[in-house]
């Protein structure tokens, strides 16, 4: 758990996998990996349309095919059955789009790096006492980079991940901000070049982002 929280503060950058069939994704993150991010988050469904065991099936996959040189976790956990099935399939951290004790609580009973999501200074501190490693400040895009300055100075303890509307372009605003790192999704994960299987493009956009670490 160490490692993977290690890994987080200095790689900063987590990919926000959602909705991608199951044979692009391991090309689709080697183009990822080849343009130097090292984070991946494969999303759970919350309509229901894809199992939860079908997104554990990637998380393990993908856990499996770069175990060494990519850290995968989970996203969009709002169950502790999820946060389960993450461990098993070899997934290193869980986030949530809200800050839920019960799932912080399993998260770290079950040895994974806890990432709860907040909006409000309550609801950060809250995530933080519950024992999360990371807040992710969600949605970010309504706030802007002066949120996070403004957040940093009563809450300099707190490691904030900033997601939502973070792009290459004003990523480095949102670190120097006092940022520990960013989640960005579309900006990579470009579903028009993936169904191309154009993936010399999404290591070309994976370098936007990799070039302001």
């Amino acid at each position: 758990m160490k490692n993977t929280i290690e890994q987080i503060e200095k790689n900063k950058v987590i990919v926000i996998v959602r909705g991608v069939e199951k044979e692009k994704l391991i090309p689709m993150c080697q183009a990822i990996y080849d343009g130097g991010l090292r984070l991946i988050e494969c999303t759970y469904d919350a309509s229901g349309k894809i199992s939860d065991e079908e997104i554990a099936g990637n998380i393990k996959m993908l856990a499996e095919h770069f175990e060494g040189k990519m850290i995968v976790g989970a996203g969009t956990v709002l169950t502790e059955k999820q946060v389960e099935l993450t461990k098993k399939a070899g997934g290193k951290f869980i986030i949530s789009p809200d800050t839920n004790p019960d799932i912080i609580k399993k998260t770290k009973e079950e040895e994974l790096v806890s990432i709860p999501g907040a909006l409000t200074p309550s609801e950060i501190t809250q995530a933080n006492r519950s024992g999360a490693d990371f807040v992710k400040i969600f949605p970010m895009d309504m706030m802007g980079v002066k949120y996070i300055k403004d957040l940093k100075a009563p809450l300099s303890h707190v490691k904030l991940l900033a997601v939502g509307g973070v792009t290459a372009d004003n990523m480095k605003d949102y670190l120097d901000a006092g940022a520990s790192g960013i989640g960005i999704g579309s900006g990579v994960v470009n579903k028009k070049l993936i169904s191309e299987n154009n993936f010399e493009e999404i290591t070309k956009l994976a370098r936007n982002y990799s070039k302001n670490i």
